[in-house]
């Protein structure tokens, strides 16, 4: 590479959390473990190839980790891409709605897997792809909505702009490709890919003889308690004899759900018909999702409201009127600079963050599995401002 990425340092808070920060990001190298090996599992039976969508998770201190695991990194651009070259160094893949035009030709380098939104773009950059060496594919939209009240994540709602659908498939145009994608997918089980595979084989099925693989996307739960492992499995399998195709896997969730948690500090309790806790760390700011989708997340020891003895709006620190959390239950009062763990706090959150209000972005940091802890990174004025001019 022409740049080597610059190593951030770290510095040992011994035993415990106690020690960092807030707000901060904590991953467990533990429970980043225990989803490595239900991947490997997978992918070792079935001969699946399974990558990390960075889009989910992107803490590329572990990524040397990972990749004793995975096959790989998933991008959606160009920063995703070097960043998966130069982190993980193992099978490059990427994927973009449209690409541009002053970067396709690093993308190409990068990429060893490139997958083109419609045959438009294919026709624009397939012969630049082709000369790269890159392995060439086309997302399709098998028109298949699994999804119930997530409309806003379903690539197969009405007028989508993600993928081909069967009426604007181009037989005559597969000269360069090698593959079909489709993600329709986003925290389900295998019987919601299952479903989706029998509209991929009957609408796109006779074209994926003669192809070298397909891509399943992501949005499995593969990693989540009760997922049906098995049927995936079998799904898996049946797809790669039936088409003599490589079937890839690319999970972001899965890659590291449950394995991350968000300390937060209470600045202040104020009163407005009930009782509100002011914290460190904002639902605007540092858990996006919460508002976008939007959730509850899990807070340890807290429960649902009125479960305990008091209960607490908790709400961020910016000026949005909406930049609340949740409500939550405890067993005792919250009182000024108690210290709170969000759970499952690791995806969909480090890479969404922003600084709107000027609101510090939370430290990341990194538990051993024998209980140490690693401050990796602090964030200051200085990351606020380059962002600004």
């Amino acid at each position: 590479m022409e740049e080597k990425m610059k190593e951030k340092s770290s510095v040992s808070m011994g035993n415990g959390q106690e020690g960092l920060p807030t707000p901060c990001f904590v991953v467990d190298e533990g429970l980043i473990r225990h989803n490595m090996a239900i991947l490997k599992g997978v992918s070792d039976r079935t001969g699946c190839r399974i990558l990390l969508a960075q889009k989910a998770f992107s803490m590329y201190a572990l990524y040397p980790f990972m990749g004793r695991y995975l096959d790989g990194c998933t991008a959606s651009g160009l920063f995703e891409a070097r960043l998966g070259a130069e982190a993980m160094g193992k099978e490059n893949h990427i994927y973009s709605p449209a690409y541009r035009e002053d970067e396709i030709e690093e993308i190409c380098r990068l990429c060893g897997h490139i997958v083109f939104n419609s045959f438009p773009q294919l026709m624009k950059y397939g012969k630049t792809a082709a000369a790269h060496g890159c392995s060439i594919g086309l997302r399709i939209n098998p028109e298949c909505s699994t999804q119930k009240g997530t409309g806003i994540y379903d690539p197969c709602s009405p007028c989508s702009r993600l993928g081909i659908t069967a009426g604007n498939f181009r037989p005559d145009m597969l000269e360069l490709v090698d593959g079909l994608h489709f993600h329709t997918l986003c925290e389900q089980d295998a019987d919601a890919l299952e479903r989706t595979l029998a509209a991929v084989e009957e609408k796109f099925g006779r074209w994926l003889k003669g192809l070298k693989w397909i891509n399943f996307g992501g949005g499995h739960h593969i990693t989540k308690p009760g997922y049906d492992i098995q049927l995936l499995e079998s799904c898996i399998m049946r797809i790669q004899s039936r088409y003599g195709v490589q079937v890839y896997l690319e999970p972001g969730e899965a890659a590291a759900l449950n394995a991350g948690f968000l300390r937060t500090r209470v600045l202040e309790i104020v009163r407005n018909g009930m009782d509100i806790a002011i914290l460190d760390a904002s639902a605007a700011c540092h858990m996006p999702d919460v508002l976008e989708m939007p959730y509850r997340p899990p807070l340890k020891g807290a429960g649902m409201p009125g479960d305990k003895a008091f209960t607490y709006r908790l709400a961020g620190p910016t000026c949005l009127a909406g930049d609340v959390i949740g409500d939550y239950s405890f067993d005792a009062p919250l009182k000024e600079g108690d210290v709170l763990l969000f759970e499952d706090m690791a995806i969909y959150t480090m890479v969404k963050t922003n600084t709107f209000n000027g609101m510090r972005l939370p430290a990341i940091a990194l538990q051993k599995e024998d209980g140490t802890c690693s401050l990796l990174r602090e964030f200051g004025y200085e990351d606020f401002k380059d962002r600004l001019c």
